[in-house]
């Protein structure tokens, strides 16, 4: 039986298909019940799963991270898809295809890379050009930079995340430059590439996206640091007020204290960097979120824990309901002339011409 994804499952849908386990929790109902909270996950995104039958025995089957077989119906709660499963078995890596549990960028790693080498080609700044390709030509970071998400949860949740997301950092970088001709480029581009190296080793990304013991203790701003300073030991005659600079930039880019960051921007690339990698981190996070809320056609999302807001799907871009109505109506009605237009011109007489419409409207 092929399998299902997520992102296509309709109410009422019989499922029987492997799916990913991202998260399980054990619970009691009010009848005193045990039942089995679950969240299930695949390329195309995660879903709700509930197990109200044989949970003391299914319990022992299968852990959190597990690849598992899915039986059951898809059904709508509360306008939520939720998976009811009626019957959990394990199977084992092998037996299923890696390629269809992990979310992975929409953007092709070649064409990530292609820009990336293009970025690193514009550097004119030698100590930092030649810091760049320090990292670029070790293998081991790279594959990691390649393929680590951004984040655990919030914005660019998906293999290639971390690239993508540094990428875009860039390009706004690139565009705020133009405004400010002033501003340091390749220090800013530098630290846009550079702000979040330190999650490659944060974060594991083999199967679900979780913190690594090192992530959870240290934590991406100071592994990223100790990453940094150890190229910049490596690049000879590496100016100190500049290593001094892109260490900053690092240090304050989550821009307050109380958001993990060790100090606030006091540089105007370090306060730019701050708030792009702001902005880019949150539009990311709230169009995922609107695209996964609206997909079974509500034009409002649910309720968004962080950001504690519940978000309007339309932008004006899209034919509303009223419209395709209008539309419909306009498309049956017989060919008539259109009426002559009247000749009004606003600019010298514009009394006259207010005059002329008042003939069936109100002003």
């Amino acid at each position: 039986m092929p399998k299902q994804f997520i992102a296509e499952l309709k109410d009422r849908d019989t499922i029987d298909s492997p799916f990913m386990v991202k998260e399980k929790t054990l619970a009691v109902a009010k009848n005193g019940k045990p039942y089995m909270n679950l969240k299930f996950m695949d390329k195309s995104g995660e879903v709700d799963g509930k197990l109200w039958e044989q949970v003391d025995e299914l319990d022992k089957v299968f852990q959190r991270g597990d690849f598992v077989h899915i039986r059951g119906t898809a059904s709508l709660y509360m306008g939520k898809m939720q998976v009811v499963a009626k019957d959990i078995r394990q199977l084992a890596e092998d037996g299923v295809d890696l390629s269809d549990f992990m979310p992975v960028s929409p953007v092709p790693l070649d064409q990530m890379l292609a820009e990336l080498r293009q970025v690193i080609g514009s550097l004119t700044d030698p100590h930092l050009s030649g810091l760049m390709e320090l990292f670029v030509a070790d293998t081991s970071f790279m594959s990691g930079y390649c393929k680590a998400p951004a984040a655990k949860g919030m914005h660019h949740v998906y293999l290639g995340g971390l690239l993508e997301h540094s990428l875009s950092v860039v390009r706004l970088a690139d565009a705020v430059v133009s405004l400010y001709p002033d501003l340091n480029r390749d220090l800013l581009v530098t630290g846009a590439l550079l702000h979040d190296l330190g999650k490659v080793a944060e974060l594991s990304y083999n199967r679900a996206f979780e913190y690594t013991d090192e992530g959870r203790l240290i934590g991406h701003i100071s592994i990223g640091m100790e990453m940094l300073q150890e190229r910049i030991g490596q690049v000879p005659g590496f100016p100190r007020d500049l290593a001094m600079l892109l260490k900053h930039m690092l240090l304050s880019h989550h821009g307050q204290y109380e958001y993990g960051s060790p100090k606030r921007p006091k540089t105007l690339e370090a306060t730019i960097l701050h708030y792009l990698d702001d902005m880019d981190s949150k539009i990311n996070g709230i169009r995922s979120h609107i695209s996964k809320e609206t997909a079974q056609g509500s034009r409002w999302t649910g309720h968004h824990r962080l950001y504690n807001l519940y978000f309007f799907g339309g932008n004006g871009l899209e034919t509303s309901p009223d419209e395709e109505v209008t539309a419909v109506a306009e498309t049956a009605k017989p060919e008539q002339t259109p009426p002559a237009p009247a000749n009004i011109q606003f600019g010298n007489k514009p009394f006259e011409a207010l005059q002329k419409l008042k003939g069936d409207q109100k002003l």
